[in-house]
């Protein structure tokens, strides 16, 4: 063993141990704090070990040796959950059980990877060796021992730079011609069910599942030729857990793509099922090349790595003004990444926040995408090499595009505006002709945030970033007129406009706007017409909402006169930079007509760009906010197709932003306008479409997908899972627990947790509620020795929280619905599911004016319902899973659980026998 610092390893509890060259033994909490604040050591995430601790997260120091930063520099890009089981399982090693066995793993993992770094650096030694040097002289904790592992072979000598100009070391894209239109032939049931058998095999797997080939030659319906305009071969199909639906729909996907040219866009709603689908492609493109280029993964541009962004924020690194150790290891993963993506691609998401690093200074994606439209596109130096245009330009010439549904609806929402006004579809975007919506179920909130506006302090904010570049010290960006000002030199109209929106926009809210719409002094000081309107939107909030943990609010109409008056100034306001940039717009489109035939590629490339970015602000954006201002200032009635309400954000008990918000009554009406129609084939399907306590079970199905629109009703599938639910699964209604009292809920969660011997996951409906049972089971959890994890405690997103949980068989898990939808952990890592009260929809005014418009207290159960039968559904996801589903709700109509799988008794227990009973169901 190489002579490495002592690993100290802290559970939740905390339970904390540390092996050193003597073994590994266990700490107290204080023996702990003792070590970590006084001695080197070895850490898998030193912030969440501080925190376990009652420390504040540290600084780089280096005496404090992260694992987790040893793994990102060895294994770029490689897949690591930030715990010290996840190290031991990403180096191929068993699950260490226990805290000393863990410490050992911690200690074991740091010797296998300096070794391996010695032996087998990636891409070369010299490469490595770059990076190694300029980490060591930024006082990398581990960068002597790495370079000496380095230079443990020979190294040719020489100069090596610092190994940052990760930019200048990537392949750059290259054109080809457009594909053309999509063809029409047919894709046969038989043939489908073919192809199905030739995935199978190559996924080693002897023979299709009934249904698994019933739904793949049943889907071959939704690649049929459509027979008129707008009417797609539409289709719902509801597969049980275990069918196998995504290698069922890819069969006769790639063979309609093989057929026709490109391409079929397969749609999730999470990004853990969009990374499922990348792997099960596997099966259609064995040749790793030649899934490349046929099965690309496309995310909105805000995913994306800026090449851009990341060079300035390396130089400023270099120069002392950024994170250069976080920097240099980011430099590593870009050289390793598949396609540059850096929110739930291969980028470490728990990487920048090791440390105690400032938010602007982290080479995080928030510093390092283009969320605020600010690219230059053929004018950056690095447009040849950019991931975002190779992600495009691949999508174009795949046969399989795998995306998501916000971006699939919010491309439909831009190209729609595009095409009213007789504008050909952007370069960027595709209007997919045959759509697989995977997740279906939640396509309809999908299309609920695709379709709606949002005037919000954040949003006009951005916007005045946008336009003018960022005016605080230090910051970096690029405003408008930055992008725009060379290429418009000699185009006196257009540079006109270019300064006068620049001018008008000085009226946006500016830095610092949140703390004078809403001052913890109460003394109100808006600047410009925007603070203003906000500033008493916020006065009507107050009048007419109770706050609650999450904000506040209110109905727009009738507005208090205060209101009113600032929304007509506000309006003015916007009109006053919407006109200018209006302007621009019609003048770079002359650009592009009249100079055609001599305009350089580049600045065409640069144009289209900025001709992208003001057609969502100018055409979209901006006319959507006047909409609701005039609204507001005419007090007008209500339009029975929307709703318009105010809404404060808040954080610990301040406001943090402002809104007022627009939202169809039922957004299918542009989803269908938008995607459904135009497309020629469409498959919607989920484990949980159907409700088979209605009539007819796809009718809300219908409705919520944009089928119900169509002139002739969908096809519709229902196979059940071929899972034993009734030999597998039990679930359990508590009755004897006071779902108000988190005492008793806090308890009860305990002991389940304890009698399942961990596996554990608690599933909350309200923030606050989730906080105070953590606070209270955490110590006793831990002294039992399960650990416990927790959405909004715990400082790791929750996909992090997910990979710990996964990695850990005997770990907890509490979380709201993001970790309900996100969640996908078979085998005995995920065994008990409790759920702390029903997951009714919350009550707000959107909602209210759903439940009438689409049934009253039937479409709260149907939501419910859902949502239960979506839960459940994550507890058995192998045939040989056991799990235990529990409900801590004695007020739970039976009638909620009806969309449970066939199988699935309810038992309607006291806490006793619930957890006497999950302790015998459980037991290994």
């Amino acid at each position: 063993m190489l002579d490495l610092a002592p690993a100290l390893v802290v559970l939740p509890g905390p339970r904390a141990a540390v092996c050193d060259g003597v073994g590994a033994r266990s700490l107290s909490s204080s023996e702990a704090r003792s070590l970590a604040l006084n001695a080197p050591v070895v850490v898998a995430h030193a912030g969440l070990t501080a925190r376990r601790l009652e420390l504040q997260p540290p600084a780089r120091s280096p005496h404090i040796f992260d694992a987790l930063e040893l793994f990102a520099f060895v294994r770029p890009a490689q897949f690591c959950a930030p715990s010290a089981v996840g190290l031991a399982r990403a180096l191929g090693r068993p699950e260490p059980k226990g805290v000393e066995a863990q410490a050992e793993a911690l200690r074991d993992a740091c010797g296998v990877l300096l070794a391996e770094v010695g032996e087998t650096p990636w891409p070369t030694r010299e490469d490595a060796l770059a990076t190694a040097e300029t980490l060591q002289r930024a006082g990398w904790a581990w960068g002597g021992a790495v370079v000496n592992a380095l230079r443990s072979q020979a190294v040719r000598e020489g100069h090596r730079g610092s190994g940052l100009d990760a930019w200048s070391r990537i392949p750059e894209w290259e054109d080809s011609a457009p594909a053309g239109e999509a063809g029409s032939k047919p894709v046969s049931p038989e043939a489908a069910a073919g192809r199905l058998k030739e995935l199978l095999a190559r996924s080693g797997l002897d023979e299709a599942r009934p249904a698994q080939a019933e739904f793949a030659a049943e889907a071959a319906y939704a690649f049929e030729p459509r027979d008129r305009q707008d009417e797609p071969k539409m289709m719902l199909a509801e597969a049980g857990t275990g069918i196998g639906k995504t290698l069922a729909y890819l069969a006769p996907a790639s063979l309609w793509a093989e057929a026709n040219g490109p391409s079929v866009w397969l749609s999730t709603y999470t990004r853990a099922l969009q990374r499922q689908i990348e792997r099960e492609s596997h099966s259609v493109f064995p040749d790793p090349k030649v899934r490349a280029r046929k099965a690309v993964v496309r995310k909105g541009r805000e995913n994306y790595l800026c090449l851009l962004n990341f060079q300035e924020a390396a130089n400023a690194a270099m120069l002392g003004g950024g994170d250069l150790i976080g920097a240099a290891l980011c430099s590593r993963w870009i050289r390793a990444t598949r396609d540059g993506d850096m929110t739930g691609g291969d980028f470490p998401a728990w990487l920048p926040g090791l440390f105690a690093i400032g938010p602007t200074a982290q080479a995080s994606p928030a510093n390092l995408v283009d969320r605020r439209g600010e690219c230059v596109h053929a004018a950056c130096s690095h447009y040849r090499a950019c991931f975002i245009e190779k992600a495009v330009r691949a999508s174009r010439k795949a046969d399989l595009v795998i995306a998501n549904h916000a971006l699939v609806l919010t491309q439909a929402a831009f190209d729609g505006a595009r095409a009213a006004r007789g504008a050909k579809t952007d370069v960027e975007s595709t209007a997919p002709k045959r759509i697989v919506f995977d997740e279906g179920h939640h396509l309809f909130d999908a299309a609920d945030s695709a379709f709606s506006a949002a005037l919000s302090g954040a949003e006009a904010a951005e916007l005045r970033r946008w336009i003018r570049g960022p005016e605080g010290r230090g910051r970096r960006g690029r405003g408008l007129e930055q992008r725009l000002q060379d290429i418009l030199a000699e185009r006196q109209g257009a540079l006109g406009a270019l300064k006068d929106a620049v001018r008008a926009a000085s009226a946006l809210p500016g830095e610092g706007w949140s703390g004078r719409i809403s001052p913890p002094s109460g003394e109100v000081n808006p600047l410009g017409p925007i603070e203003a309107f906000l500033a008493a939107a916020l006065e009507q909030l107050r009048a007419r909402a109770a706050p609650s943990e999450l904000g506040q609010e209110c109905a727009a109409r009738p507005a208090l006169d205060i209101v009113r008056q600032t929304a007509n100034e506000a309006a003015h306001a916007l009109g006053f930079v919407e006109a200018p940039l209006l302007a621009l717009a019609r003048h770079l489109e002359d650009v592009l007509d009249e100079e055609s035939d001599t305009l350089a590629t580049s600045d065409r490339a640069r144009i289209e760009g900025a001709l992208r970015g003001l057609d969502r602000r100018a055409r979209m954006t901006l006319p959507a906010w006047r909409s609701m201002l005039r609204a507001i200032d005419e007090d007008s009635e209500d339009d029975p197709d929307f709703v318009d309400w105010f809404e404060a954000t808040y954080l610990y008990g301040r406001v943090v932003d402002a809104a007022c918000r627009r939202h169809w009554v039922d957004p299918t009406e542009p989803l269908h306008a938008a995607v459904i129609a135009p497309a020629h084939g469409v498959l919607v399907t989920s484990a949980t479409l159907a409700d088979p306590t209605l009539g007819d079970a796809f009718a809300l199905a219908e409705m919520r997908t944009g089928a119900a629109r169509l002139p002739e009703r969908p096809k519709t599938l229902r196979l059940a899972s071929p899972f034993d639910y009734a030999a597998n699964s039990r679930a359990f209604v508590v009755t004897d627990i006071g779902r108000d009292d988190p005492r008793q809920v806090a308890a009860a969660m305990r002991e389940l947790f304890l009698a399942a011997g961990g596996g554990g996951l608690g599933l909350f409906t309200a923030i606050r509620r989730l906080r105070a049972v953590h606070e209270q089971i955490t110590a006793p959890l831990g002294q039992a020795g399960l650990a416990l994890y927790a959405q909004h405690v715990d400082g790791l997103e929750v996909g992090a929280l997910v990979d710990i949980f996964r990695a850990e068989e005997d770990a907890c898990l509490l979380g709201t619905d993001a970790v309900r939808d996100g969640v996908d952990v078979p085998g005995r890592s995920l065994r008990l599911l409790v759920f702390d009260r029903v997951p009714w929809p919350r009550p707000d005014l959107l909602h209210k004016a759903r439940r009438s418009r689409f049934g009253g207290k039937g479409y709260d159960d149907a939501l419910a319902r859902a949502r239960i039968a979506q839960a459940f559904g994550r507890l058995i996801r192998r045939a040989d899973d056991k799990g235990v589903f529990v409900m801590l709700d004695a007020a739970a109509p039976t009638r909620l659980f009806s969309s449970l799988p066939e199988g699935v008794e309810l038992e309607r227990v006291g806490l006793v026998e619930a957890i006497e009973m999950t302790a015998e169901f459980l037991a290994p």
